[in-house]
Order: C-alpha cells, then sequence, then structure tokens
C-alpha cells in the first residue's frame, strides 16, 4: 500500500525497494498505489444509497457487509487485505501523521463487521489477528529531530496512534517501521546506501524480530 503522488519521490522508490525485496524471496506482491488508482478517499453516505438519516458511517458498513452491498472499490481493496499475511503502508510522514488519502483509505477499506467489530472483536479477535503489518516511512527532518526531546519529538510517538489505534486494533502484530530520515537533504550517495538499507530490512522483514527485537532502518543523518 504506497501513498505517494510523486512516481519518481524518494518514498515511491522506497516503495519500489520494499516490493522488489519481497518479490526476490519468492513472495507474491500485490501493490496498491492509491495515487495511480485516483482512490476516492471520503467516506460519505453517497458509498451507501440506502443509507438511512441521520447518517452514520459505521452502522451503513455493517449493514453493507451483510447485504453484500460494499461499494465495488472497497470490496476489492478488502478482499486483497483478506487475502495477504503481510501490510506494508508505505507513506510520507505528513503532519506527523499520514497523508489524508491514506487515512481515508482505511475509513473506507477497515469496514466495521468485516475487519473489526460485528461477530468480529477488537486487537487479537479481529480479522487480522495472526498477520503482520510494517511500516515504511519517510520524514521531512533528520533523526535528531525525532529524537525524544528533539525539536519534534519522539517518532514512536507520532506512529503510535497508526501501530495501536488502526492496525493493532484490527489484529494485525506490528513490526519495528522502516525508516529513511529526511531523504531530500541527502547526498546522492547517501540515498542509494539509504535504499541499500531498506532492501535488506525488507528481504528479512517479519522472519527477524525476535532474533533483533528491532529492525528500524535508518539513512544517514545529515548536518
Amino acid at each position: 500500500m504506497h501513498a505517494h503522488p510523486e512516481p519518481s519521490s524518494f518514498s515511491s522508490a522506497q516503495a519500489d525497494a520494499a516490493a522488489a525485496a519481497l518479490a526476490n524471496r519468492g513472495l507474491i506482491v500485490d501493490r496498491i498505489d492509491l495515487h495511480a488508482d485516483r482512490w476516492q478517499p471520503v467516506l460519505d453516505r453517497h458509498e451507501f444509497p440506502a443509507a438511512t438519516d441521520p447518517f452514520k458511517p459505521q452502522a451503513e458498513q455493517m449493514r453493507a457487509v451483510a447485504a453484500g452491498t460494499l461499494a465495488s472499490d472497497v470490496r476489492h481493496d478488502l478482499d486483497r487485505l483478506l487475502a495477504a499475511d503481510l501490510l506494508v503502508l508505505s507513506f510520507p510522514l505528513w503532519w506527523f501523521s499520514v497523508p489524508a488519502i491514506l487515512k481515508g483509505w482505511i475509513d473506507r477499506v477497515f469496514v466495521v463487521g468485516a475487519t473489526f467489530g460485528g461477530d468480529l472483536g477488537l486487537f487479537e479477535a479481529a480479522a487480522f489477528a495472526g498477520r503482520q503489518a510494517v511500516l515504511s516511512v519517510t520524514t521531512g527532518g533528520p533523526p535528531a529531530s525525532f529524537a525524544r526531546g528533539g525539536a519534534f519529538g519522539a517518532i514512536e510517538d507520532f506512529l503510535y496512534p497508526i501501530h495501536r489505534g488502526v492496525l493493532e486494533f484490527v489484529g494485525y502484530r506490528v513490526l519495528p517501521p522502516v525508516l529513511t530520515y529526511g531523504p531530500a537533504h541527502l547526498t546522492d550517495d547517501d540515498r542509494v546506501e539509504a535504499l541499500h538499507a531498506v532492501s535488506e530490512a525488507f528481504a528479512t522483514i517479519g522472519d527477524c524480530v525476535a532474533r533483533t527485537g528491532d529492525m528500524t532502518v535508518t539513512a544517514q543523518s545529515y548536518p
């Protein structure tokens, strides 16, 4: 799952590196590119022709799941999620969170009654229990800015709502993130090195956590 509007961005190159490394392991990679797909991110009543007043999105999602009337784009991506053992969310950190298009995808595709809630529970009882997820992220600032006590604060604090409030909430086991700090400020050689580090991380992702406890990848810092 990739969410950057520019195909030639470092974020997109990082997504390419991750996908290639997974494919080189013999894994099937099903890549969703939200901007290339022109994904419509707004969850509203137009998605549910039979919606009642007042409009309650989660209630309408549950009705649509029961009736088999989910919007075709939602059903398509939901089925792809349900078939996957590992979810990679690839995105630039914008306003210390995910880009709006990715948040909208989560709003629409993490459907109540199909991923959690209804006959499903939360966390370990949700639909993706037993699956893994990882964030592949680029930032605008250097590592020191995202250290505890740094200019922006600890990166873990910004990623926690995504880790706990989104991924773990629907059952995923969340792996440590793969991060490249400030690629726009790196030299060309450092960007090559950073992509190599990303490739190395995804070459073993999901099977090295128990051994290392941490597989966060960082590019070289810049002055």
